[in-house]
């Protein structure tokens, strides 16, 4: 789970790209990038840390030009750990191409060897992204007739991109020279929008990972990038789209729709905010049809995304809501942070309780997901710290039992703490007096509920169903086992985080 975005305007973009990438601040907290294009040239920087470390009054000078792309990571390929691997990743062949990458290719491994046997190019990163990159790169020089560019050029490589890569992976793309080029694997699984400006010099266009910088950025939502479609805009503003994959099937994340995105956010014709809200009625629904003992003083949420469940919930079982734990506005999500230590200290560091909400009290926690269980234990724990006399939980999401490796950080089957445990055993674990979980036909129901269009759902962490059909036990055996060889270089530390930052002028082919 990545932010990207793309802009292509009539006067500097600077400052919407910097703009885009902090409301995209959610999607990716350990490094962040921005590419810009100003007659033959790119500037480009890139760093760890939030967006506000990584630039700079100095470097936001240096990124001129009226066009770029710009990206914030959140690590799931590659290292966590690693700044050569902060995006936009950049190739000079053909014509010089800038690349930032929302999600995961699930054959980089095979993709890279066949990089390198095949097509003669070399991959210098971990990074499914660079190979990503590449194989657009090679496809695109591969469709050229001779040295022209166009636009059919452009379709027929993204066309073999799908050919050729598997997984999810919503991309934006600057070829120089050109414009922007941006597009969707052929499951939609990771979201893309489009947004345009009608300004006195002309259309000004956008694409972003959620309509949320659409709106901030004061540009009109269009429409979703469909699964499988190509983008294409040139510097002048003119858009062209095709759909370049054979087949598609629209099937999003639905981890976007319990945790990832923005409540803020149209994805896919669905408000986020809104299906939230339908999560709290099913998962009401849940608790008066399986659990009518219970006996609740009160519904408090953990914040934020379970806020409207909670209130939706509270509010179709006609018991009070309230506001329970105070949250620390400068702790980043621990959802997304590297590493299971980190996580556990920065619970309490990121919460706080207000004791007289929960001082004698049977109190219904409502969560949006529960993944690795460490989070809700030490919830649990600071609400009977505070005097709870009961505490249950309810989960808006059913139990994540699976990897997932389409882009979400959850790969390890040993750290899912419903992996090898049912319901009972769960509860037990972090220390709950009761557990309710939401049903994934319910889930399911409340997304489509929003909009009755979409027929399906990348679901797999919940059911162990790979939409993209190619996701095989020895495949995931790899994955963890990658995963657990991936440490923090020795002589990386806060100190000279500096150190990972590049700042690159790169020559583009119209110069050469």
């Amino acid at each position: 789970m990545c932010g990207i975005l793309g802009v292509v305007a009539t006067s500097p973009v600077n400052q919407l790209l910097y703009d885009g990438l902090q409301v995209l601040q959610h999607r990716g907290q350990d490094a962040a990038g921005i590419t810009t294009a100003e007659g033959g040239r790119f500037h480009m920087h890139k760093g760890s840390g939030l967006v506000r470390d990584v630039f700079r009054t100095r470097n936001m000078r240096n990124l001129a030009g009226n066009w770029g792309i710009a990206h914030v990571r959140y690590p799931t390929a590659g290292s966590a750990y690693n700044a050569a691997e902060a995006q936009p990743f950049y190739v000079n062949s053909p014509f010089g191409l800038l690349l930032a990458h929302n999600g995961n290719l699930t054959n980089a491994s095979a993709l890279m060897r066949e990089m390198f046997l095949s097509d003669l190019r070399h991959i210098n990163t971990n990074s499914d992204s660079e190979v990503l990159l590449n194989v657009l790169a090679h496809e695109l020089q591969a469709s050229c007739n001779g040295l022209k560019l166009d636009e059919e050029a452009v379709f027929r490589a993204v066309a073999g991109v799908h050919r050729r890569c598997r997984g999810a992976y919503a991309v934006v793309v600057m070829i120089a020279g050109y414009g922007l080029l941006a597009f969707r694997d052929p499951y939609g699984i990771r979201p893309l929008v489009i947004g345009r400006n009608d300004a006195a010099a002309g259309p000004e266009w956008l694409v972003a990972s959620e309509s949320v910088a659409v709106d901030v950025l004061g540009f009109k939502l269009l429409r979703d990038v469909a699964p499988g479609e190509a983008v294409l805009i040139d510097t002048s503003g003119n858009f062209h789209s095709r759909q370049c994959a054979a087949r598609t099937v629209e099937a999003p994340c639905m981890f976007e729709f319990v945790y990832l995105a923005r409540p803020d956010s149209i994805i896919d014709g669905v408000s986020v905010y809104e299906s939230r809200v339908k999560m709290g009625e099913f998962l009401a629904e849940k608790v008066r049809r399986t659990q009518p003992h219970l006996d609740i003083d009160v519904v408090i949420p953990i914040p934020d995304s379970s806020r409207p469940a909670a209130m939706e919930l509270a509010h179709r079982l006609g018991l009070p809501y309230r506001e329970g734990f105070v949250k620390n506005r400068y702790i980043g999500r621990t959802f997304i942070m590297p590493g299971q230590a980190t996580r556990r200290k920065s619970v309490r560091q990121k919460l706080n309780t207000i004791p007289q909400e929960f001082r004698g009290k049977r109190v219904l926690l409502v969560d949006d997901s529960i993944v690795r269980g460490t989070t809700s234990k030490e919830i649990v724990t600071m609400a009977r710290e505070a005097g709870a006399a009961k505490v249950y939980l309810a989960s808006a999401a059913p139990p994540v039992r699976h990897a997932n490796v389409y882009g979400i950080d959850m790969p390890t089957r040993s750290e899912l703490i419903a992996s090898d445990r049912n319901e009972a055993e769960i509860c037990a674990a972090i220390g709950a007096d009761g557990l309710i979980y939401q049903d994934l036909d319910d889930l399911k129901a409340a997304v489509r509920a929003v909009n009755p269009a979409i027929s399906f759902f990348e679901t797999s962490c919940f059911d162990g169903s790979y939409i993209t059909g190619d996701i095989t036990a020895e495949y995931l055996d790899g994955v963890e086992n990658q995963r657990g060889e991936v440490k923090p270089a020795a002589s990386e530390s806060s100190d000279d985080a500096d150190d990972g930052q590049l700042d690159l002028n790169l020559a583009s082919s119209s110069e050469l």
